[in-house]
């Protein structure tokens, strides 16, 4: 199973960044794909998770409002839109891909990609 997450790069505060986690390799049927981040010195959190049937969508309450989370069954891909950035969201973003059902307990990390959020 392979997940790669795009998108990431340096933004002025109040900018946008879309992020992408593309998954392959994988054959369950059903499964979260969830984003998380870690910022320096600080422990990883979950940012936002989506079932692959559009249901169960969660964002903290520090992005909520700012991050939309979507996704492309077809291509496997879940997506990341954050606008009005802060300095706070300044972090490492990962992509998991957790099996549900039959399936759970499978889960799967990508090697992250960076948000720097500084003027």
């Amino acid at each position: 199973v392979q997940l790669v997450e795009s998108g990431g790069g340096l933004v002025q505060p109040g900018g946008s960044l879309r992020l992408s986690c593309a998954a392959s390799g994988f054959t369950f049927s059903s499964y979260v794909m969830s984003w998380y981040r870690q910022a320096p010195g600080k422990e990883r959190e979950l940012v936002a998770a989506m079932t692959n049937t559009g249901g169960s969508t969660n964002f903290a309450d520090s992005m909520r409002g700012r991050f939309t989370i979507s996704r492309d069954n077809a291509k496997n891909t879940v997506y990341l839109q954050m606008n009005s950035l802060k300095p706070e969201d300044t972090a490492v973003y990962y992509c998991n891909l957790q099996g549900l059902g039959p399936w759970y307990g499978m889960s799967y990390w990508g090697k992250g990609t960076l948000v720097t959020v500084s003027s």
